[in-house]
């Protein structure tokens, strides 16, 4: 006979316990996931929408904590010095693949996480002011030869929009004013004002903005077109096929969390992700819920260091 997933882990938790006394009321008080960006971005909007379906399911409540600044190192190093209790989650994103391969000096490294589960992914585009002339990536790519120095937002360093950036400004040899935005709520004031030409970001943060007409998108850096924005064409269609930057979002735990609790959290998250309202707000919110198990989770972040690596290593060699 064959256990329901979630009884499954309930009896994890309570085997554990038998071993350690300190999990056998687990969880007994409030969890915490701690979103290294400002509230608004891609990574908070989902987070919000998951959290009160985990929240249910643990019995407990799922508090959202912005914890902003440093291109996500100071959110990432509160996680990773935190008790490994189930208590204290982290919000994880392609930062935690990307950063220790471009910065130095990190008060946090790879080893201070314990995957816990993949819950989503979201697509990310280039843009530009609504009114601006330009109907594609074609169009901004031929104005920004012909003026070299327009001012573009590429995303907090190592970000998948930074890297989309890079990747862009290599392949189409172009030359940008860079600005610095510690998230992406401040940036697109700015690409909607019109102080930037154009910038980078998740579907799941601007898509209000879209739908508005304040901004204007030129391309999916992505494969495949949003079934969100079917008119809008792809980086490949573009002339750029490997100028791709999808973004997935996970919940990381400090090391040496006991398996069990992270069992359990799993399994609240992929009873998130499958939830039918969670899943329309998400894609109404720009994302998919795309749940990953413990394992999968982890055979995923493998593959993805090692395509960061190529990347990263071809982008540094070209500029």
């Amino acid at each position: 006979m064959r256990l329901p997933a979630l009884l499954l882990a309930t009896l994890c938790v309570a085997l554990a316990a038998l071993g350690n006394p300190a999990l056998a009321k687990w969880p007994e008080q409030p969890i915490r996931i701690v979103v290294p960006y400002p509230a608004g971005g891609g990574v908070d909007v989902m987070m919000r929408v998951l959290a009160p379906i985990m929240s249910e399911r643990l019995g407990q409540p799922v508090i959202i904590d912005n914890r902003a600044g440093a291109n996500a190192n100071i959110g990432t190093a509160i996680v990773g010095t935190a008790k490994p209790d189930g208590y204290t989650l982290l919000a994880s994103a392609t930062y935690l693949t990307v950063n220790p391969l471009i910065e130095t000096g990190l008060a946090w490294k790879p080893s201070d996480f314990t995957p816990v589960a993949g819950l989503t992914r979201t697509y990310n585009l280039f843009m530009a002011n609504g009114t601006s002339p330009w109907k594609n990536l074609g169009d901004f790519v031929g104005a920004a030869r012909a003026q070299p120095g327009l001012a573009i937002a590429p995303g907090g360093t190592g970000s998948p929009q930074s890297m989309a950036h890079r990747m862009l400004r290599v392949r189409a040899g172009l030359q940008f004013t860079e600005i610095p935005y510690r998230g992406t709520p401040p940036l697109l004031v700015d690409l909607g004002n019109g102080t930037l030409a154009m910038g980078v970001a998740p579907l799941a943060a601007v898509l209000g903005m879209l739908e508005s007409g304040k901004l204007k998108a030129l391309a999916v850096a992505s494969e495949q077109r949003s079934q969100l924005l079917p008119d809008v064409q792809t980086t490949g269609e573009a002339g750029y096929p490997d100028v791709i930057a999808e973004s997935w979002y996970g919940l990381h735990a400090p090391a040496g969390t006991p398996p069990a609790v992270v069992q359990a959290l799993a399994e609240a998250a992929r009873v998130a992700t499958a939830d039918p309202k969670a899943q329309a707000i998400a894609l109404k919110a720009g994302g998919e819920t795309a749940f990953l198990d413990t394992r999968d989770f982890e055979a995923f972040l493998v593959r993805d260091r090692q395509r960061w690596e190529r990347i990263v290593a071809e982008v540094n060699k070209e500029q």
